[in-house]
């Protein structure tokens, strides 16, 4: 199973996978430990059961983990193809699922671009005013003010402003992925990378 990384698309689906197989794993070897004490022992008074005891914390933070990725909504295949034929030399990010205390806001794509942030969403349930709000404050954090933040729910509204946006980073002639690339661990994180990061 090849790795997907986060913001890239398809990384709900491979998380998903990945916790399955995690979860599977850690289970079969919690109720092994478990039965070996059984059978040695005769007792569930054993070392081997305190172990089983204890690997269930991991293990439910692993069914806790899987849990939240199938709740999360992965961008459409179909959506992808449409967007990235718009998105041109944009730094796209896909498979956002941020979360709140008030919420979960799935965010299929989005892109940061100056001071101007487009995502979309295939989330029908989720609020957008929310989700702005949510992202505005997530970014002031770190000293991030003025952005102008539109969350679509139409797919070709979305590509519209991909075009748009596209022909600014050419007439301004911005390199979005080279600005990434350039960012220094330990140094304040670009919009990209706080909305990469506070993502599930």
């Amino acid at each position: 199973m090849k790795r997907v990384y986060k913001g890239d698309f398809g990384h709900i689906l491979y998380q998903r996978k990945v916790a399955i197989v995690r979860s599977l794993i850690m289970g079969g070897v919690i109720l092994g430990l478990f039965i070996i004490g059984l059978l040695i022992t005769k007792t569930n008074k054993n070392i081997f059961s305190i172990v089983a005891a204890l690997g269930c914390l991991p293990l439910g933070w692993s069914i806790i983990n899987l849990i939240m990725y199938y709740r999360a909504i992965p961008l459409a295949r179909s959506s992808y193809e449409k967007i990235t034929a718009h998105a041109g030399s944009l730094n796209m990010i896909y498979d956002l699922s941020l979360t709140s205390e008030k919420s979960t806001y799935n965010v299929g794509a989005i892109t940061v671009l100056e001071k101007n942030i487009a995502g979309y969403t295939e989330d029908m349930d989720m609020d957008i005013q929310d989700c702005q709000e949510h992202i505005k404050n997530q970014i002031s954090l770190s000293k991030y003010h003025d952005y102008t933040i539109k969350i679509f729910r139409n797919v070709d509204d979305y590509c519209r402003r991909l075009d748009q946006l596209e022909k600014l980073r050419k007439d301004h002639g911005i390199d979005p992925k080279a600005i990434e690339d350039a960012w220094v661990p330990g140094t304040i994180q670009t919009v990209s990378g706080i909305l990469e990061s506070i993502s599930l």
